[in-house]
């Protein structure tokens, strides 16, 4: 896997999965970053429609630095920890839906100077990406320190590291000064990245660089910028994940990009989707004693992510339509498991035809990216 970055050279339009027309929804929302079938769209526009790509992130990248969303699990600088793990908690005489994940606690260590000076520094402050030095002591430690948290500089582009930019259309009859009553006004967003800010990728393929692609919504130009200082940063954080998964115990899986859980169905082939979690995990207390006990402990998430494609006409692959939205999780999100189970995802081999199973293309275009941590207690 080669790693690229993708630097705009103008505003981008990323328009989110919700059908809009002009006059009947007069909003065109944005979601940044770009989805991995955005991502491959601009490239087949430029290495030709049937190449076979994989996809590694989009991620966001800084003087040659990988950053990653940050894990969703935390409350300010303070890490949380499933009730189950927590065996001092003041808080295990509350009753909760065991039909649902553990409920998230603060640590019953948890320093009260430590809450006082996160109240003090503020949200505001905290990074909301966070740079590959610090995932990878994530990953060593399971631990990220409040130092790491902050940001280094004034204009506190870590936190936002892009613009939203909102813009009007009109469309004015002819002969008047007069907008259109019918299709003549709209507003959409448009996102700006801050100065020395790009995207990321890897590929399975090898392009001669600097090249000009087409991204996103009226195929605005970017600049893609092979970078080899990236290739390293990946393959050390892919080391330190794999070391992690082999060890036994508690661990918690990083979800870094969109999650697209799917697993196959014994009985008829079919695939489910949409879920904030993978369903192959099952939770690891029990309702009853029919119920079969898994690994998956406890969940935080947040949002889903509405994704749009299309579907490609088998005999005119020019022409298109809708696909059915789907719902990732967010990038970020947490998930605790009383040891490491692999998915189908990972390795899901051929389909009675012989062909790739659908799973193994929203994998190839970059989603359900896990990093693996062996969890420590916090002290």
């Amino acid at each position: 896997m080669n790693w690229y970055t993708i630097t705009p050279l103008d505003i981008l339009l990323f328009r989110d999965a919700k059908p809009f027309t002009p006059g009947e929804r007069a909003w065109a929302s944005s979601t940044f970053p770009p989805n991995g079938h955005t991502i491959a769209g601009a490239l087949r526009k430029l290495l030709g429609d049937k190449i076979d790509l994989q996809i590694t992130g989009p991620f966001l990248c800084r003087d040659e630095t990988l950053y990653f969303p940050r894990p969703i699990g935390f409350v300010g600088s303070i890490p949380l920890v499933p009730l189950a793990w927590d065996k001092n908690s003041n808080l295990h005489q509350a009753l909760w839906d065991k039909q649902q994940p553990c409920p998230l606690v603060k640590p019953s260590d948890c320093n009260k100077d430590h809450e006082r000076k996160d109240e003090e520094i503020g949200n505001y402050k905290f990074r909301e990406y966070l740079p590959f030095t610090t995932v990878q002591k994530y990953l060593h430690s399971g631990k990220i320190n409040r130092d790491d948290w902050l940001t280094e500089d004034k204009t506190k582009t870590e936190i936002e590291p892009w613009l939203v930019e909102t813009r009007s259309h009109n469309a004015i009859q002819e002969g008047t000064r007069q907008v259109k009553d019918a299709d003549g006004y709209f507003v959409e967003n448009a996102i700006r990245l801050k100065e020395g800010w790009s995207l990321a990728i890897a590929l399975n393929q090898t392009i001669e660089t600097p090249a000009i692609i087409q991204l996103g919504g009226e195929g605005h130009r970017a600049i893609l910028q092979r970078v080899e200082a990236l290739d390293n940063q990946w393959q050390k954080l892919q080391e330190i994940s794999k070391e992690n998964f082999d060890k036994d115990g508690k661990s918690i899986a990083y979800l870094v990009t969109p999650g697209v859980f799917e697993r196959r169905d014994s009985k008829d082939n079919r695939l489910s989707i949409c879920r904030a979690w993978p369903s192959e995990w099952k939770l690891a207390h029990a309702v009853n004693s029919n119920q079969k006990i898994g690994p998956l402990v406890s969940v935080s998430t947040a949002s889903a992510l509405p994704i749009s494609c299309r579907i490609r006409d088998k005999d005119d692959r020019e022409k298109s339509i809708p696909a059915p939205q789907v719902f990732a999780a967010r990038p970020g999100s947490l998930y605790y498991l009383n040891q490491p189970e692999a998915l189908f995802q990972d390795n899901p081999g051929l389909n009675k035809k012989g062909e790739p199973h659908k799973i193994q293309v929203w994998r190839q275009l970059g989603y359900s990216e896990l990093f693996w941590i062996n969890y420590k207690e916090q002290k």
